[in-house]
């Protein structure tokens, strides 16, 4: 083999493991390794907001505790948010867990609440 040879068939072998490795992400979760960063942190208390809002219960924003992303037509973010219930509820103000879904179209700016429930 010459040298032009093994060279086409070396860049074949890397975009072929690039291409393969981004087909699994894309659609795939993935976890997000710094859930204390600041747009993480802005996603969660738009996702407890924005729930609070539809369902008037009283829910206040503690922290996100754990999350993952997924690859769509913009963003999904599938994250485990602690809120407080508050005193008025039957938890007397202790923290529990929910896991919240919000859809991110990031070239416009746009959120939408796709899903908020228990996290198990």
């Amino acid at each position: 083999m010459n040298n032009k040879t093994i060279f086409v068939l070396l860049l074949s072998l890397v975009l072929f493991s690039l291409y393969a490795s981004e087909a699994v992400r894309t659609g795939g979760w993935s976890p997000i390794t710094d859930v204390k960063d600041p747009h993480v942190v802005e996603i969660g208390k738009f996702a407890v907001s924005e729930y609070d809002k539809q369902s008037k219960a009283g829910l206040k924003y503690v922290e996100v505790v754990s999350g993952e992303t997924q690859i769509v037509s913009g963003m999904n973010y599938r994250l485990i948010v602690a809120v407080n219930e508050g005193v008025g509820i039957a938890g007397n103000g202790e923290n529990k867990k929910y896991e919240a879904v919000v859809w991110e179209k990031p070239g416009l700016k746009s959120m939408s609440l796709t899903s908020f429930k228990p996290a198990m």
